[in-house]
């Protein structure tokens, strides 16, 4: 509770693909929040995501559903502004590993000093310590197995879009 209201809390970034690690973090957020707010950010700085933003927002929403105080949105431009409009109280960002904290830090600063929201930093649960999405990708399109490391709907949608690619091709 922030204030005596249950607080707002966004979980920002791009989930291409969405991994067992962002459910992890999205998981033990909605435990600590009133609400989580899975936000799709429209980064144009990631040139050709595998997967459109209705893409991920589909499979996050699926991923989502036995959880009753998590929405999942998607936003474009600066997340400090998303967080004004929504009137989230918190940022949650996973961390993996110490670089991530480096990069994270400085945005979690500029975040805040543009829209007076803290961010919270979860540790990743030490199983998905490792797996990011880009690796994830990687390893699914050099035919490795990636079932234990995304959500079951998330791997039917990749199965389906490499075997369009596939007959494509």
């Amino acid at each position: 509770m922030i204030e005596g209201r249950a607080a707002r809390a966004v979980y920002p970034g791009s989930f291409d693909p969405p991994t067992n690690g962002h459910l992890d973090v999205i998981e033990r957020s909605a435990r600590c929040f009133g609400e989580v707010v899975v936000a799709v950010v429209v980064n144009p700085q990631k040139h050709s995501p595998m997967f459109t933003l209705e893409e991920r927002n589909a499979m996050l929403l699926e991923c989502v559903k036995h959880l009753s105080n998590v929405r999942v949105e998607h936003f474009r431009g600066l997340l400090a502004d998303y967080v004004k409009k929504i009137e989230a109280n918190v940022i949650v960002k996973g961390l993996r590993v110490v670089s991530d904290f480096e990069s994270e830090m400085s945005t979690a600063l500029m975040n805040r000093a543009l829209s007076d929201v803290d961010t919270l930093f979860l540790m990743a649960d030490q199983k998905y310590s490792f797996v990011s999405s880009s690796m994830v990708k990687e390893v699914f399109f050099l035919g490795g197995d990636v079932a234990a490391l995304v959500p079951a709907p998330v791997l039917r949608v990749m199965s389906a879009k490499r075997t369009v690619s596939r007959s494509s091709s």
